[in-house]
């Protein structure tokens, strides 16, 4: 069953989260995901809503993205991303 990684995210340090930037295709092409949305500026259209990014990935099962999001790579650049942003995430089995 497919899962998918979604995150919410508030940029506070644009030079920081850009060093995640600069490495996360790399890091993702060795695994089994893939982007479904990067939106830079997602349309509001209920509730209370302060991000200026959405992140959709799928990945083919809860493995997949287990061996991804654990990877030594990953974890590697992630310190940048939470660093440069404040990132609301969950993982959507469907």
């Amino acid at each position: 069953m497919s899962v998918y990684f979604v995150a919410q995210i508030r940029m506070k340090d644009e030079d920081s989260y850009q060093k995640y930037l600069d490495k996360c295709d790399e890091v993702f092409a060795k695994y089994n995901g893939r982007y479904l949305v990067v939106d830079g500026a997602p349309e509001k259209l209920e509730g209370d809503w302060d991000y200026s990014r959405s992140v959709l990935i799928e990945f083919p099962d809860k493995s997949e993205f287990d061996r991804w999001y654990h990877s030594d790579d990953y974890q590697a650049i992630l310190k940048f991303r939470l660093s440069g942003a404040v990132c609301d995430s969950i993982l959507v089995h469907g």
